[in-house]
């Protein structure tokens, strides 16, 4: 299955000159939603003993993900929005900062995960994410993503920290 044929465009969205990937599409598509999430828990299979996924979208394949490995899921939310004892992390946005905050009892140490979001771009929010993880004393095992945006940084982010990156799609300027 192509997985972008199911991922929409919307020119200038949320701003003049942006490009918006839309997957509600692909998530209000059965198929196309069992196929992404097979095609990330089989890569998967047997390595990892939770999922995190970053608020909100990645909250959607993170969890599915989880569900199909057999595996516990554990949400990086924005701030406040946990009610448990949280740790947060601060991060750099093209203009001003943002920050993403996780339980402290989500993850054990040296716990195996897999980090999931939906769409990886400038890596700021993830490599923000990869850090709580961290924190916590458990490993990445991979971060995986259903769409990238070639010729923005994210990848590179990421793997400058140590984290091995999947997508199962990307879209270049152009596209």
């Amino acid at each position: 299955m192509n997985v972008k044929t199911l991922i929409r465009t919307i020119p200038d969205f949320p701003k003049p000159g942006i490009r918006f990937r839309d997957i509600t599409p692909l998530i209000g598509n059965p198929d196309g939603l069992h196929h992404v999430t097979l095609a990330l828990a089989e890569r998967y299979r047997g390595q990892v003993g939770a999922v995190a996924g970053i608020e909100a979208r990645g909250f959607i394949f993170g969890a599915v993900v989880a569900h199909a490995l057999g595996v516990g899921f554990v949400p990086i939310r924005k701030p406040g929005k946990l009610p448990g004892e949280s740790i947060g992390h601060d991060y750099e946005l093209e203009y001003g900062t943002n920050r993403i905050e996780m339980h402290v009892d989500g993850l054990g140490r040296g716990e195996q995960v897999l980090l999931v979001d939906d769409l990886l771009a400038t890596g700021g929010t993830a490599a923000a994410a990869a850090a709580l993880i961290e924190r916590l004393g458990a490993h990445i095992v991979g971060c995986a993503f259903v769409i990238e945006l070639a010729g923005l940084p994210g990848r590179a982010v990421l793997e400058r920290r140590g984290c091995a990156v999947h997508a199962l799609c990307s879209f270049s300027d152009d596209e």
